[in-house]
């Protein structure tokens, strides 16, 4: 099962993709990449840079906590590192696994290195969750008439997930109790620890807030001469879209929840098609300081092997005999 998930995820992306040129040609496609120019791409670079600093002090303010340190500099380069992976594997999740388990090798701790990657992504996604809830609601959008029955629903799973919670957490020495108990001191430690949730929530916000900025000047790109706050609660929803690990490398979801979006506000298929296009080539020139950094550690790593083969085929001091030594 584990071998064929990564399939699956793989082909429905790939089908999304099928059936948007089924459905609007390849047209907006071409489109959307024949319309970047180097100031835009300049642009996106830019704002990139306030996105993934932001995740970096992000990871580092939840790796401190769960007591892993973690200094800023070198979460900015395994974030470009992880964002350039993820936009050229399927998935989009890969960059995310390499960085966590570097770290935690790193720190001489696996499990911490991983939990942290994992509660800084979920903190993002919580966020960035909150946020589209309350645009989507204050705001025309395909999907403001359901909003209150979805923000019930989920008000309502949450309630019943955190009583199961405090019934399990008191179940005596199980492995759910266990479970659970741990669960919440990781929420203590990585997220609730001092002034750092106001930091990871702010963090949060200044990533959404450049993520949102991209979509805006890629819907311009494309075209869109819509007011920004008609074209606001579409970026959410796809931004939203991209969440999802049903893609090939960021591809798919994204242009297939834009396509319904745009053409649902009444701009068109394949306006939002041609937006994501330029989204998703925007987002791939930021990521691209992640190649210097790649390149930097393989460098690294050659000189290293390459110092270690030296020292190894360096001729070894002769000992003089203690007794031959005076005579």
């Amino acid at each position: 099962m584990t071998r064929v998930w990564p399939v699956v995820r793989g082909l429905g992306g790939v089908t999304i993709l099928a059936l948007l040129v089924v459905r609007v040609g390849t047209g907006p496609f071409l489109e959307g990449v024949r319309l970047l120019d180097a100031r835009s791409l300049a642009a996106a670079a830019g704002i990139g840079v306030v996105a993934t600093v932001s995740c970096a002090w992000r990871w580092s303010l939840v790796a401190r906590g769960l007591g892993v340190p973690l200094p800023l500099p070198g979460a900015v380069a395994a974030c470009y590192r992880a964002q350039l992976v993820n936009a050229t594997l399927p998935g989009g999740i890969v960059g995310d696994v390499h960085r966590a388990v570097r770290h935690g090798r790193g720190t001489g701790d696996l499990g911490r290195g991983l939990r942290a990657v994992a509660w800084e992504r979920s903190a993002g996604q919580a966020v960035q969750l909150g946020l589209a809830f309350l645009v989507l609601l204050l705001l025309p959008s395909p999907v403001r008439g359901s909003i209150p029955a979805i923000t019930a629903a989920v008000a309502g799973v949450a309630l019943a997930l955190w009583l199961l919670a405090r019934v399990l957490s008191r179940s005596g020495p199980s492995p759910a109790a266990r479970a659970i108990r741990a669960l919440r001191t990781d929420l203590r430690s990585a997220l609730f620890q001092g002034t750092a949730g106001l930091g990871i929530l702010l963090a949060s916000v200044l990533a959404v807030t450049a993520h949102v900025a991209t979509f805006l000047l890629a819907a311009r790109v494309a075209g869109s001469s819509s007011s920004p706050v008609l074209v606001l609660p579409l970026a959410l929803l796809v931004l939203l879209a991209m969440g999802l690990p049903t893609n090939v490398a960021g591809w798919g979801p994204r242009e297939g929840v834009a396509a319904w979006a745009f053409a649902s506000a009444g701009l068109g298929a394949d306006l939002g098609v041609a937006t994501a296009v330029v989204y998703g080539v925007m987002a791939l020139v930021a990521s691209l300081p992640g190649a210097v950094v790649i390149a930097a550690g393989w460098l690294r790593e050659k000189d290293r092997t390459l110092r270690d083969d030296v020292r190894r085929q360096a001729p070894q001091p002769v000992r003089v005999l203690e007794g031959t030594a005076h005579g």
